[in-house]
């Protein structure tokens, strides 16, 4: 819908701007043909006049639609980003590593406010998941054996293609130079024709898809060069993102550092799994340090090249993917966007999470329920709602494997940016490390009663096929033991009316003749005691700066000083994730005053909360302006010897509160047992924020 009326606007402006040149031409023609009276040209000129000002009008309802949906445009997401990151930097929520040697591009250090924003999600996190689901959670090592990623494919297929300036030999990820181009167009170059804008669209929606050939033939189509230089680049080519390390002194033993954390627990399941009583469903679950050798790093901790990661790992029973916890989300609702909406090029609607379950949009009830656990985590971070939608993977996006996968995107000002992953991503990981190492990775069902059924029996011969297929006999064995019982059956009606059948083996890429003697393939009758499989995982995966930097942009505002003669930045953090709870503030220098703060800084530090004392001496405006610009969502200020006021950051409303009861009223709203509004009713039930009184 927003995509056909921006086409009818880029039409429109087009036939303006057309009809303008055309006057403009006729002006030209009257001014230089003699004879010509003044008045007619005059009346020319006017038209002309006309025509220019109906297509500056089009050209700015285009920039409209363009911009954010009509909304703020980009010159004003830009400004607000850079206030929100001076205030981080300047505050030390977090800055550039090895800044004194000019910094490295993608690494990043949390100051003390970070580190406290940090752990206290992470602490959340752990409460919400792993303590409220019973999951067991693991520390596994940063440095992975090549073996192990090489059985979960990250040797092989963990790239980004990547293109270099032929001159100065800088590196560039070769998608990142298209999309740039494409959204740079699109937002800046109103006189793009309509056909023009949808190839630049259809490009970035496939932009994921496209082959290294196909990429290099765009950025050589559209003259994409170096940005820094303008050099010509090279073709595109894989680079693989992992850093690579020697395990021990000899060189012997290669490894990398993780790219993720969830294959420490795939390769520990047989343990876990013992752990757990050999019971299904179980989670395992791991908070730790990823990395990613990003080609070109961008968009502060966005994207970098050591972060953190919280995932888990959901095993289940394949052929039970049910919860029986998944009521207790089911009435949820919130924005969703299933691949559908986004095929046909319509926006995200708030849909309800038991209804998207039943409907099949979302394949199961255990990942709906992951699902609705996300959203309640996020929110209850400070995540705004309106601003956060799950995304389902495009068909082009879902690697073959994969049942069903969404992202939970949180939208900042640098659009929709994903910041957890929840995938039921099958068997597929047991059974590839199962495959490498030798050491099945399964779960038993064991029946009360032992059941008959029937099983399909493939045994390859290997004497005759190790004859006709010499070295590549065991690729040949492998594929015949892997196919489906429809392919199976298949085959042995081929080969007993025919005698031979062409079998296409994908590790030779090619077919293969099987004759009859060289496989038995057969359905047998057995008595079974139990039930082997490989379990299904569904796997949420948390990217923990991305979420903390959207947060951080949610809660970011400004709100003019008590004189209206500056803008104060303010950090408006939830007290479940503010870095400093409250702070303390004698409100003049005096023995007596601080006394009573050492006292309350005695009772404070008792409850665990934590909080500064600020003894400066400075005005007290300009005490809470520093707090607030921190988050600090509660300030003691010690004007009596006997109470002191408490003021909220947001709302900046002040109560009066005994000293004895001071950590007590603290630590019930920190706790989340009670909310401010909770506090101000119970002390004045006939408060208004009009009535309250305020700094």
């Amino acid at each position: 819908m927003a995509a056909a009326s921006e086409d009818s606007l880029r039409r429109a402006l087009a036939e303006k701007q057309a009809a303008a040149d055309a006057q403009a031409d006729a002006v030209r023609v009257l001014k230089s043909t003699p004879g010509v009276a003044p008045a007619e040209v005059d009346a020319a000129v006017e038209a002309l006049k006309a025509l220019k000002t109906e297509a500056g009008s089009a050209a700015r309802r285009l920039q409209v639609a363009v911009t954010s949906n009509g909304g703020d445009g980009v010159g004003s997401r830009e400004a607000f980003r850079q206030a929100v990151v001076n205030t981080l930097e300047r505050r030390l929520f977090y800055i550039p590593s090895f800044k004194i040697y000019r910094g490295v591009a993608g690494l990043y250090d949390y100051g003390p406010p970070g580190c406290a924003v940090k752990s206290n999600v992470l602490a959340f996190w752990r409460q919400h998941f792993v303590l409220e689901e019973n999951m067991l959670e693991v520390d596994c090592p940063c440095v992975t054996p090549e073996v192990v990623l090489k059985a979960s494919g990250h040797v092989d297929k963990f790239t980004d293609l990547m293109v270099k300036d032929e001159k100065t030999g800088m590196c560039y990820r070769a998608d990142h130079l298209l999309k740039d181009f494409c959204k740079e167009k699109l937002e800046k170059d109103l006189m793009l024709s309509p056909e023009k804008a949808a190839e630049f669209k259809h490009v970035l929606a496939v932009l994921d898809d496209l082959s290294a050939e196909e990429l290099g033939g765009k950025l050589k189509e559209y003259g994409i060069t170096a940005p820094d230089t303008k050099n010509p680049l090279s073709d595109p080519y894989p680079f693989n993102l992992m850093f690579q390390t020697s395990i021990g002194p000899s060189g012997l033993s290669p490894g990398y550092m993780r790219p993720e954390t969830a294959q420490g627990i795939f390769v520990n399941f047989k343990d876990l799994y013992y752990y757990n009583g050999n019971k299904l469903p179980f989670a395992a679950a791991q908070i730790g340090q990823a990395f990613r050798n990003e080609i070109s790093p961008r968009q502060g901790l966005l994207r970098v090249r050591e972060f953190t990661l919280a995932e888990i790992e959901h095993f289940v029973d394949p052929e039970d993917k049910s919860h029986p916890k998944f009521a207790d989300v089911a009435n949820l609702e919130f924005l969703m966007f299933p691949r559908e909406q986004q095929l046909e090029g319509e926006s995200a609607k708030s849909m309800n999470l038991g209804e998207a379950v039943s409907m099949g949009t979302v394949n199961n009830a255990t990942l709906g329920y992951f699902i609705g656990r996300v959203y309640l985590f996020l929110t209850h971070l400070g995540i705004d709602k309106d601003r956060l939608r799950f995304r389902q993977h495009l068909p082009n996006e879902m690697a073959h494997y994969a049942a069903d996968c969404w992202d939970a995107e949180i939208e900042c000002s640098y659009g929709w940016i994903e910041c957890v992953g929840i995938a039921d991503r099958s068997a597929y990981d047991l059974r590839a490390h199962s495959d490498k190492s030798g050491v099945p990775l399964v779960a038993h069902e064991k029946f009360a009663e032992p059941r008959e059924v029937e099983k399909l029996v493939i045994v390859p011969s290997k004497k005759e096929l190790g004859l006709s297929f010499k070295a590549s006999q065991k690729m040949v064995v492998e594929a015949l033991e892997a196919m489906s019982e429809k392919e199976a059956l298949e085959m042995k009606a081929t080969l007993e009316s025919k005698g031979e059948v062409d079998f296409h083996v994908c590790t030779l890429g090619k077919d293969v003749v099987i004759k009859k003697n060289m496989v038995s393939i057969n359905i047998e009758r057995k008595k079974e005691h139990q039930r082997v499989f490989t379990p299904s995982v569904i796997e949420p995966s948390f990217g923990i700066g991305r979420i903390i930097y959207c947060l951080f942009e949610h809660s970011f505002y400004t709100r003019p000083s008590k004189a209206e003669d500056e803008q104060l930045n303010v950090f408006r953090f939830p007290p479940l994730v503010a870095p400093i709870k409250c702070t303390v503030f004698p409100l003049i220098k005096n023995q007596e005053f601080d006394n009573v703060a050492k006292i309350i800084d005695r009772s404070l530090t008792a409850a665990g909360i934590s909080h500064i004392i600020d003894i400066t001496g400075t005005s007290i405006g300009k005490r809470y302006a520093r707090t607030d610009e921190i988050g600090v969502p509660l300030a003691i200020t010690v004007d009596s010897t006997t109470s002191v006021t408490i003021r909220e950051r947001d709302s900046k409303e002040q109560i009066r509160v005994e000293i004895d009861k001071v950590a007590s009223v603290v630590k019930e709203i920190t706790d989340g047992q009670s909310t401010w509004d909770d506090i101000m009713f119970r002390r004045y039930p006939s408060h208004t924020s009009a009535q309250a009184d305020k700094e």
